[in-house]
Formats: structure tokens, C-alpha cells, sequence
């Protein structure tokens, strides 16, 4: 049979370029019990988007994190997947240290922070060995973790990105959340004082350097100096 043929339709040409746009936009955690995870999530200052109840039994809750374009759902009858099994969740934050206060300030099991001290360890249990205490070193963007669960043992990755790898950017720069605009200009506020020191006085052009170098920080190209 003509691969074209394949599944009884004939095969679609895509076109060069881009194509349609596909976000995720939710991911399902299985629980064994809908309310309290509810109240869990609740807890942890995420946006209750929805809660739907069926006659045939199906309900569908829908929580989104602070700043996120995916959110997540589980209620009854939403998954066959056992209780606990959804792990490796990433979080992505600006400020690992500061995100894993606030959970731990509002009461959840929050591990260190800590870094791989091999490829795959934060994946690991936390006992395992395999995770160092501490940001990375150089607090390298995609390097700082820490990790916690739901009451079902879903787990949860909180990783710290700054920079992201240019593959992972579009042209332009955006925010998901003003949290992290602001802790992008407070890098930007931190390299811009260096720079004032390096040529020796105040810098009027200040906002256009600002951008170039909150841009480029973003896109991973060589930062302004």
C-alpha cells in the first residue's frame, strides 16, 4: 500500500513554515479524592478555573497556576490512570528560592532547593542520593529545582529558568506574569549598575539598554556589557 494511502485517507501535504499553532492547554493529574485535592490545590493559591458535575457522574475541576497558559484538571471519571501516577511536572519560576517559600509558607511539603548532580536526578526521590543541596552553580538557567506532591503523591518539579535556550524563542519577548517581568528587570537593574561602574558614569540611554538587554537575555543571545 501507498504510504499516502495509509488509514484509508489520503496523506496531507503540509506546507513549509510554521504551520497551525498547537497549545497545551491542560494537563490531567489522576486523584482518588476529588475534593481534597481540590481543597490541596486551592491551598496553594492557584486559580479555580472550574468545577462540573454530570448527571452520569463525571466531574471535571480545573485549577491554573499563578502566570501559567496551561492548567490542570482531575475529578471522576476524567482518567483510568491510577491514583499518583502523574510525575515530573514542571513549574517553571523566575526565583526558585522565592517560589519554594511561598509553598512551603503556605503549608506544603516542599524538598531544598537543589541541583542535579547527575543528568535525570531531579526525577529522582528525594533520598536518592543523586541530588545536590543548593541552586546549581553559577545559578545556571534550567538548573535549580525542587519538587513536591499532592496528596495522591503527584509530583511536582519547581525549576528555575532566566534565560532560555534560543530554540525555545520566538521573535519578541513576553511575560507570562508580572512577577517575572519584574524579576527580569531586576537583573537587568543589577548588570546595568556593573555597567554604570565600568564606564564611569550615569547612563542616559538606560532604557534602550534595559531592553536589549532584557531581550536578549530572554532569546539567549550575548548580553549588553
Amino acid at each position: 500500500m501507498d504510504i499516502a494511502q495509509l488509514g484509508g485517507r489520503a496523506a496531507r501535504t503540509v506546507p513549509d513554515g510554521r504551520g497551525v499553532d498547537m497549545k497545551l492547554e491542560a494537563v490531567v493529574v489522576p486523584v482518588s479524592d476529588v475534593d481534597r485535592t481540590k481543597h490541596f490545590y486551592g491551598d496553594l493559591g492557584w486559580r479555580l478555573d472550574a468545577d462540573f458535575a454530570f448527571d452520569n457522574g463525571f466531574r471535571v475541576v480545573q485549577f491554573t497556576p499563578p502566570g501559567s497558559g496551561c492548567s490542570v484538571q482531575f475529578g471522576d471519571r476524567i482518567t483510568a490512570a491510577a491514583p499518583g501516577s502523574a510525575q515530573g511536572l514542571y513549574l517553571i519560576v523566575s526565583d526558585i528560592e522565592g517560589a519554594r517559600d511561598e509553598l512551603a509558607a503556605r503549608g506544603v511539603a516542599v524538598s531544598p532547593v537543589f541541583h542535579a548532580g547527575e543528568p535525570g536526578a531531579q526525577f529522582g526521590s528525594d533520598g536518592s542520593g543523586r541530588r545536590v543541596d543548593g541552586p546549581a552553580p553559577g545559578r545556571a538557567s534550567y538548573g535549580s529545582f525542587a519538587s513536591f506532591r499532592d496528596p495522591d503523591g503527584n509530583g511536582w518539579l519547581l525549576q528555575e529558568v532566566t534565560v532560555r535556550l534560543p530554540e525555545r524563542m520566538e521573535a519578541g519577548t513576553a511575560f507570562t506574569s508580572p512577577a517575572d517581568l519584574a524579576a527580569a528587570l531586576r537583573r537587568a537593574a543589577a548588570a546595568h549598575g556593573a555597567h554604570e561602574t565600568r564606564i564611569g558614569h550615569h547612563d542616559d540611554d538606560w532604557s534602550n539598554w534595559y531592553a536589549a538587554y532584557i531581550t536578549r537575555e530572554q532569546v539567549g543571545t550575548d548580553l549588553p556589557s
